[in-house]
């Protein structure tokens, strides 16, 4: 017997088993859910931003379940390199997806979140996520948008997945994770990743302590409510499993708080591969040092590095997408071009993310409730890579290659 039909087989007999003693039939019960993961992503949702307005779901999830103070992302702090991060396990540098915007000159290719081409090419994607360990293993796993789940990485994607289309309603993302756990027990999955953006949409429009801000921190908590009902509904609300983890926090940003590259750079001598607020330089290879010179200590709101002293505790250093020259803006300065910034000056004000992993304002939420999950406990921060460790203690899974720990986040479990 395969190791696939090995897992399933074991769920149906313990399945059986229990219909045994409840004196039921196997044809009309079907499993409470207590192996079932739900993994929520919420875009840009901060530690601290269920305090800015009413949360009724998540303060429940809370209630019954366990949040740390702060999930601490990984640099640089933007969409996708954190979302994969939390389901791989691995630092930037190791999976490769280093930017929302990068240029791999060995493959003399571009990535970036609109290129579907790149985005479903699986030479981008390094590593394991908790998908493939999962399917691999003779596990289901659904997606309902997260990166990477496009992809057929290392050949394979969740049996069920969609290609990204943020047009498509909360709700319609929620009924469809409610008929996924519906469908007979060979078919249900036991990991579903479920992904909301609209707090980043609105923050980087208004900024953090906007009204429009607060109506989207309250949408996703509503519809986090109907994934909660659904589940009270089909009987296993304390059964299955809930993460909450976004990719990073916010920080507001302001027009008097710009820095322009060309007014100490030659736009025309330089490729810049990514923008703001950390600055990707491939200058040609004689002109490094020329280019390093010309913005180190330029102005006093960024730092500036060659590849080889990128500080080591952002683990992104060790991979050739990253750039020759990377600049990286203070807490709440934005980076960009006169000729951009002319054109779109509603880009510098409202809120960013990206900047250093360490700074409180870039900390994500962590909550997680469910029979895996201790009940009332906050832990102290921890790091996002630990958390693919989690999932696979909770769903039994070998873990592939990371760097995270188990014992990192020990503490939230049961």
């Amino acid at each position: 017997m395969s190791g696939a039909l090995r897992k399933k087989w074991s769920r149906a007999c313990a399945l059986i088993a229990v219909v045994a003693l409840l004196g039921g039939s196997c044809a009309s019960q079907e499993p409470d859910g207590g192996d079932t993961v739900i993994l929520i992503g919420l875009d840009a949702m901060g530690w601290d931003f269920r305090d800015k307005t009413d949360t009724p779901n998540l303060d429940r999830l809370v209630a019954r379940g366990v949040m740390a103070e702060r999930l601490v992302p990984v640099f640089p702090t933007k969409t996708f390199p954190n979302h994969y991060s939390i389901v791989t396990g691995l630092h930037v540098e190791d999976h490769g997806i280093i930017a929302n915007s990068m240029y791999d000159p060995a493959m003399d290719a571009w990535f970036s979140l609109g290129n579907r081409d790149a985005v479903t090419d699986p030479r981008w994607w390094g590593g394991e996520p908790i998908w493939v360990t999962a399917e691999k293993q003779g596990l289901t796993a659904a997606a309902f948008f997260w990166p990477g789940t496009e992809t057929a990485i290392q050949g394979v994607r969740p049996t069920f997945w969609n290609p990204y289309d943020g047009s498509i309603p909360n709700t319609e993302r929620v009924n469809q994770v409610l008929a996924w756990l519906d469908l007979p027990l060979s078919a249900r999955p036991a990991l579903i990743t479920l992904y909301f953006s609209d707090v980043d949409d609105a923050a980087h429009r208004s900024g953090t302590e906007s009204e429009e801000t607060r109506a989207a921190i309250r949408r996703v908590d509503a519809v986090i409510g109907e994934l909660i009902g659904g589940l009270e509904a089909r009987g296993i609300a304390d059964a299955v499993n809930i993460i909450v983890a976004s990719d990073h926090g916010m920080v507001d940003i302001a027009l008097d708080r710009v820095i322009f590259l060309d007014d100490y750079l030659d736009l025309e001598r330089v490729t810049v591969v990514d923008w703001n607020p950390v600055a990707s330089l491939r200058p040609p290879p004689d002109e490094i040092d020329l280019v390093y010179r010309a913005l180190d200590g330029a102005h006093p709101n960024w730092s500036v590095y060659r590849k080889d002293d990128i500080p080591d505790r952002y683990h992104y250093r060790q991979n050739g997408r990253v750039q020759p020259i990377l600049v990286v803006a203070d807490e709440g300065w934005s980076i960009t071009s006169r000729d951009f910034h002319a054109a779109r000056p509603d880009r510098h004000a409202g809120a960013n993310h990206g900047y250093d992993n360490q700074l409180v304002s870039m900390g994500a939420t962590f909550i997680a409730a469910g029979p895996a999950f201790r009940r009332g406990e906050v832990v102290p921060p921890f790091q996002n890579i630990h958390i693919y460790e989690m999932l696979c203690a909770i769903l039994d899974l070998t873990p592939a290659a990371n760097a995270g720990s188990l014992d990192s986040v020990r503490a939230v479990l049961r």
